[in-house]
């Protein structure tokens, strides 16, 4: 079976709003976990919703760039509208 990687931690001093740090509290008594347990894990999941925002915005970013310059009407081909009205018995 592999040896599960150590993770290299560093101490370091916080600053938190009181109500997040009472909400951690609870949480960690509720888990019989220690507080930086608690901590690490918020953090490291605020800090995947910010990499996953950065990607989306550079995405959308990039499709902004790529389409810039197109009318209305092209961008409407673009995404399969079909501009010419429908003559009777024409499907």
């Amino acid at each position: 079976m592999p040896r599960k990687q150590a993770v290299l931690k560093r101490r370091t001093t916080l600053t938190l709003p009181a109500d997040s740090l009472l909400q951690a509290e609870r949480i960690a008594r509720s888990r019989q976990v220690n507080l930086s347990t608690v901590i690490s894990e918020v953090m490291a999941a605020g800090l995947r919703l910010e990499s996953a925002r950065q990607r989306r915005d550079r995405i959308l970013d990039g499709y902004r760039k790529a389409f810039t310059g197109f009318s209305a009407d092209e961008l409407a081909i673009l995404d399969g509208v079909i501009l010419e009205p429908v003559r009777a018995g024409r499907r």
